[in-house]
């Protein structure tokens, strides 16, 4: 989730949780907002981890700043901090609830997403992940700017915050409902194609622009089924025609979700479709280099090989972060100056300020 819908939402959950009565010493309502407000972007203050590549920033991103066994060391940093530096001294042990609250509320809206969180962190590096919200949620951010605006309004009552985050919740809840209803499309199509006693698995992955759009995945070794669908559409979608600015692009985008009825589901295989291909991208594939990038990945697929002169690169891109129409993101790539040369790590920067290799995704696909 973006660092600024984390922020709001730790205000919101300080207006919320504040007494009707502060007590002597306690935060004033502005206050314990600004304080909500800072501890909930503070666990992505972790972004610094770029300065050391990437690769490392993929992988340690969500660690031991997003870790439940280490919010209490980082809400005291923060209270302390706040008692430090803030105009009116207040007590640290009258901060620490509302910084600990802003920790947590960022840590469980990471969970709700994709790309796996560390919760664990530093004894376990398992990334938890249940996956209902899309990175970027317009209506879940939606919620939280209506609230924070009616808090406002109502400066002595907490009641509109307090039915903010019940409304964010139910929204939440409802994206649960949805994606067991993807879930169940993608059983569905494990049993018509009698992939069931070959060890599938049935994955549902959030989307932009609606909460009705999901990305389904079928894993079987090294095989994946994908369908792009929207649970609330009865009607395929066209693009637009022509597309043109901001509105032709997420025209573009929506109309790749197609009803059930009229889903269409690409086959990818995660070291190509020949077997030259194959080869080589199972040699990258298994270079030290790119085990980080191994152990991050839950559906590789050869993205693209490149050659020019001696040299290759192999690229590689996870299901998970591709989106139709737009540039895929955290993919890596390795390469090599000549047949018995060494492999290093490669990457480009692309769609949502995330890593990618290319601008559009460029693999050859099978329809069935």
């Amino acid at each position: 989730m973006d660092t600024l819908t984390h922020a709001l939402s730790g205000a919101l959950l300080a207006r919320a949780t504040a007494p009707a009565t502060p007590g002597p010493g306690a935060l004033t309502t502005r206050a314990r907002m600004t304080v909500g407000f800072v501890a909930a972007a503070f666990p992505d203050s972790d972004i610094v981890l770029r300065l050391f590549g990437a690769l490392p920033y993929l992988d340690l991103h969500r660690g031991v700043t997003h870790s439940i066994i280490l919010l209490p060391a980082w809400a005291l940093l923060l209270a302390w901090l706040f008692s430090r530096f803030s105009r009116q001294r207040y007590s640290w042990r009258a901060i620490y609830g509302t910084a600990a609250l802003g920790i947590a509320i960022h840590i469980a809206g990471d969970i709700f997403t994709a790309y796996g969180t560390m919760v664990l962190a530093p004894f376990s590096y398992h990334r938890f992940a249940l996956p209902f919200t899309f990175i970027i949620d317009p209506y879940f951010t939606g919620i939280i700017v209506i609230g924070l605006a009616a808090a406002m309004l109502r400066r002595q009552r907490r009641y509109p915050a307090i039915i903010a985050m019940m409304l964010l919740g139910g929204y939440v809840g409802f994206q649960g409902v949805l994606h067991s209803q993807a879930i169940k499309v993608g059983e569905t199509y494990v049993e018509a194609h009698g992939l069931g006693g070959a060890g599938a698995e049935v994955h549902a992955i959030p989307q932009p622009l609606s909460p009705f759009n999901w990305k389904i995945i079928v894993s079987r070794g090294d095989d994946y089924y994908e369908a792009l669908i929207n649970l609330w559409r009865t009607h395929k979608l066209n693009p637009p025609n022509p597309p043109s600015g901001i509105s032709g692009i997420w025209g573009r985008v929506a109309s790749n979700y197609q009803p059930v009825s009229a889903a269409t589901w690409v086959h990818y295989r995660r070291f190509g479709i020949t077997e030259s291909q194959s080869m080589l991208a199972r040699e990258a594939w298994s270079q030290e280099v790119f085990t980080r990038y191994r152990q991050f990945v839950m559906f590789p697929f050869l993205d693209r090989i490149e050659s020019a002169e001696n040299g290759v690169c192999v690229w590689f891109l996870d299901l998970r972060f591709t989106t139709p129409s737009l540039p895929p993101s955290l993919g890596f790539g390795v390469c090599r100056d000549s047949a018995a040369g060494p492999w290093r790590l490669g990457h480009a920067a692309g769609a949502f300020g995330t890593d990618t290799i290319s601008e559009l995704l460029g693999m050859k696909r099978e329809g069935d």
